[in-house]
């Protein structure tokens, strides 16, 4: 990778400490693991988890909770395994070989498949740009009582100053802290007052429907929960550090970690909009009309804090759907790269920058409401998976490129499955979609 990682020594991750220890010796003793390293090291796995609770993910949950009420509690829950495989794996792809997902399709693939790879990326992450923005905005508005449409230009001029200047180590410190407003979701769900056995039962127990409803519900979750950029931006932070293999259980763990955080916050969205918008039969058609539902059966504080949780969703995967767009653009086109790097020095790559969110701006004003155009994002980015996870697990079975430490056969097998299956959800929507219209 030819990007230029920031010094170490500018970060309070692990990656300092890691550092200094190699620099010091290469006997093992040095590089001890305790639990405090397993504290400290919760960082990069934790945001890319934290980042796939973007707004396309409420919006289809919320628009899940409204139909189903909690019918579907369990196929969240079992996003868990799938969403930890995912990123166990893409960790491995950037510890081990120290590559963004990208960069290692071009080692060994043919061009054409780095090609379609990178427009599999690009058409989803511009769709969830465009998406986001408009959310972002429109949880502006809920919250000041303005239009959101004032909102989606300054809050793209700020996203984007925020990216191009912070550098790689200071975003991700401040994406660690608006983590915490996502647990406005949790607060939300309990004011909600939910019937909690109901939640019990449809969180336990799968209830399988065939019809083209529960299709698309479980094709638009796949969408906003395996979305490329998630795993992408993993490889791409892990091998901005370029850790010692030594440390890879470490990040193991990181990435596990931020896996469990998004399906919490996944399973409280899904509570807080069934005991609202589910339970009183109430249609969604923007983010408005979800907040605002809230208030008459759950007060005031429901609603302000769905739009808090909202708006928090939107910074935090923003800056990782944008930078991901520029990553994956400048590994294709051998392009000098790096959030640690000034304008000056990358000017192709914060220029991509620019435009993936002058083009997600622009799409934003379409005129398509928020909500809506969240949970279509989620079904393109269900059609866009399979390119992506095939190609994720094909780099992380290439032992020379791994050195040596390409994923086992278990690994191999629960990385393959998932690809399979979510490939079979998406072809069975496409077919929908043809043959019955959307």
């Amino acid at each position: 990778m030819s990007s230029t990682p920031e010094p170490k020594t500018t970060t309070d991750s692990i990656s300092s400490e890691i550092s200094g220890e190699v620099g010091r010796s290469h006997d093992r003793r040095t590089w001890a693991v305790t639990w405090r390293t397993y504290l400290r090291a919760v960082g990069p796995g934790l945001i890319a988890g934290a980042s796939d609770t973007d707004p396309t993910t409420v919006a289809t949950i919320a628009i899940i909770g409204a139909g189903t009420v909690y019918g579907m509690g369990w196929c969240v829950l079992l996003l868990f395994p799938v969403i930890a495989v995912i990123q166990s794996i893409a960790t491995r792809v950037g510890v081990a070989g120290r590559l963004d997902l990208q960069a290692a399709v071009r080692a060994i693939y043919r061009p054409a498949l780095g090609w379609l790879l990178l427009g599999s990326i690009l058409v989803v992450n511009i769709v969830t740009i465009a998406a986001d923005l408009e959310a972002g905005a429109a949880a502006l508005g809920l919250l000041t009582g303005g239009d959101w449409r004032l909102f989606a230009a300054p809050l793209s001029v700020v996203l984007l100053a925020a990216v191009m200047l912070l550098g790689y180590h200071a975003l991700q410190r401040a994406m660690k802290y608006l983590l915490l407003v996502l647990l406005a979701y949790a607060a939300t769900a309990v004011l909600a007052h939910p019937d909690w056995g109901a939640v019990a039962r449809g969180s336990l127990v799968p209830r399988v429907q065939w019809n083209r409803d529960f299709l698309f519900n479980v094709l638009s979750l796949i969408g906003t929960t395996a979305t490329s950029y998630v795993y992408v931006w993993q490889t791409i932070s892990q091998s901005e550090e370029k850790i010692p293999w030594h440390w890879h259980r470490v990040r193991q763990f990181d990435a596990v970690a931020g896996s469990l955080f998004a399906t919490v916050v996944f399973w409280f969205i899904l509570v807080a909009t069934g005991a609202t918008l589910g339970v009183n039969g109430l249609s969604v058609e923007t983010a408005q009309d979800a907040a605002r539902s809230l208030r008459p059966v759950a007060g005031a504080w429901a609603g302000s804090l769905f739009a808090l949780g909202l708006l928090a969703s939107a910074l935090v995967a923003l800056p990782v759907i944008i930078a991901t767009t520029a990553y994956v653009t400048g590994t294709h086109l051998n392009w000098r790269r790096g959030l640690s790097l000034r304008p000056r020095e990358a000017p192709k790559f914060f220029a991509a920058m620019g435009a993936s969110v002058l083009v997600g701006l622009a799409a934003a004003s379409a005129g398509m409401s928020p909500i809506q155009l969240l949970y279509w994002a989620g079904v393109v980015g269900a059609f866009g998976a399979p390119v992506g996870l095939a190609v994720l697990v094909g780099v992380a079975s290439n032992s020379e490129l791994m050195d040596g430490h390409a994923i086992g056969t278990g690994m191999k097998t629960a990385g393959w499955s998932i690809a399979v299956l979510i490939t079979l959800v998406s072809a069975a929507g496409l077919y929908q979609l043809i043959a019955v219209g959307p």
